[in-house]
């Protein structure tokens, strides 16, 4: 796991190291880079009052719930660069809303950010101004998960500097905005806050993972609230990269279907505030769910590959499900991986199976990617909020109605627009080298 040190350039005091290979350490170690007004020995539950979203069903809680619920699919021709030269010529891109970057930093600051800038700059408006932070008498810290960053604005100085006569006005400015802290930095200016930052960068389980180092901070009184979630956008490097690897599909993407063939990629942003349940029952702020339950774990089967026996992915949903304290028959539905491709499926399937035993049939099971694409750094918190929909909504996303299961899951694949009660979720995100996370919600 590879972290990103920093603090805002406006927050004075906060000693903070800047270190892109920085190793993890325990809280307990960490404590002193994010400093709270008390720290309990005790763990406290953790509230979610807070959630933005985007993704190319739009913008928004309202409109990407409908969007979910009715099994929606946003894949379209790729319109940021040319795929003549690729296999596949398909992606789940967002309409990125520039304009609020310029009526919140100015035009001409506003003009600096990339595509994925934007995206995060309006999901985590949403989920600011849900939560009711304005004026936070403290620092709130910041953990996201990106895979790319502003891979995009990297594409630009490559172009920049390779051109012919190369070109130098604005390389500056261009590496400067490529750092996914400036990107950070340039939310927090236009939202008027300050704290410390930490990017996590890991793979398909960085938002995930983000999320779930947000529970931790605020669940071990290491913060008062914490802004966290994962942003990606499609760029042309990533898209050349997974197409090169045969990973995305040349049909449709379709997880746990007996036909599938890979992954479709997409782009997005999503955006949880975190804070002790506590404090916000105390003032009477609207609270979207409880985030309970974290599990992570690492296998080192191989760069790409998951291990075939689930033994990783396993391992993080019992670690969920027992800081939970509930048991597999206890969740009412898994917001899947699921990528679409032969073994991240196969081993998924052997992870749940393995995970719930006899309660497998009961269990349904969906994956979101086969509407919005995967989402990469984005993926985790943007289905982390997608389980957040189904809690308050009593519902579940379904997948192609076509679909045709793989017959090696036993548990029910949701295939067409479903109500049903459930008190507890549970999202899963495996990503490249053997990454993985789990994370459990609890109706509210």
């Amino acid at each position: 796991m590879r972290f990103t040190w920093t603090s805002s350039p406006r927050t004075p005091g906060l000693r903070t190291p800047f270190d892109s290979g920085h190793e993890a350490h325990s809280l307990s170690e960490r404590s002193v880079l994010f400093p709270s007004k008390s720290a309990s020995t005790r763990p406290r539950r953790v509230a979610i009052t807070g959630a933005g979203i985007v993704t190319a069903l739009g913008h928004g809680w309202a409109v990407n719930a409908e969007g979910f619920r009715s099994g929606r699919t946003a894949f379209r021709k790729v319109r940021g660069f040319d795929t003549a030269r690729q296999r596949v010529h398909l992606a789940a891109e967002a309409d990125p809303e520039t304009r609020l970057g310029k009526s919140l930093l100015g035009e001409r600051r506003a003009r600096r950010m990339d595509r994925a800038a934007h995206l995060l700059l309006e999901a985590t408006a949403e989920a600011w101004n849900q939560a009711g932070w304005s004026g936070s008498p403290f620092p709130v810290p910041v953990v996201l998960g990106t895979t790319s960053g502003g891979m995009g604005l990297g594409e630009e100085y490559f172009k920049g500097c390779s051109g012919q006569p190369p070109r130098n006005p604005g390389l500056a400015t261009l590496a400067l905005h490529y750092q996914p802290q400036t990107q950070v930095f340039d939310v927090m200016e236009a939202l008027g806050f300050e704290g410390p930052t930490r990017i996590i960068s890991n793979a398909c389980a960085s938002g995930a993972n983000a999320v779930g180092e947000a529970f931790e901070m605020v669940r071990n009184g290491h913060a008062e609230r914490v802004v966290t979630g994962g942003y990606d956008a499609v760029t042309q490097l990533v898209f050349a990269g997974f197409d090169s690897l045969q990973a995305l599909s040349t049909t449709r993407c379709l997880p746990f279907d007996a036909r599938r063939d890979g992954l479709a990629l997409g782009e997005g942003a999503g955006i949880l505030c975190l804070e002790p349940m506590e404090v916000a029952l105390g003032r009477k702020a609207e609270i979207l769910a409880e985030l309970v339950g974290y599990g992570a774990s690492t296998d080192t089967h191989h760069l790409t590959q998951p291990d075939p026996s689930g033994e990783a992915a396993f391992e993080t949903m019992t670690q969920a499900c027992s800081q939970a304290g509930i048991h597999p028959g206890e969740v009412g539905y898994i917001n899947a991986h699921g990528t679409g491709t032969r073994l991240n499926d196969a081993a998924e399937t052997q992870a749940i199976h393995r995970w719930a035993g006899d309660a497998s049939p009961r269990i349904p099971v969906s994956s979101t990617k086969s509407r919005i694409g995967h989402l990469l750094g984005a993926a985790g918190a943007v289905e982390a909020i997608v389980c957040i929909m189904t809690l308050r909504g009593q519902w579940l996303p379904p997948e192609p109605e076509d679909l045709v299961p793989d017959p090696l899951c036993r548990f029910p694949v949701v295939r067409r627009p479903t109500s049903a009660p459930m008190e507890h979720v549970l999202s899963n995100s495996f990503g490249f080298g053997g990454a993985n996370a789990s994370l459990v919600f609890r109706r509210t």
